[in-house]
């Protein structure tokens, strides 16, 4: 159960911070998000 609950956890951040979307000018949805509200 531990080893799904980190998966679950890995994938989220992935998904989130390290995944690169063309949208968004090629940068991570936190990237965005950052560089928005500066």
């Amino acid at each position: 159960m531990e080893d799904l609950k980190r998966d679950i956890i890995d994938y989220i951040n992935y998904y989130n911070q390290l995944r690169i979307k063309e949208k968004l000018g090629g940068l991570s949805p936190v990237q965005y998000r950052l560089s928005q509200a500066a």
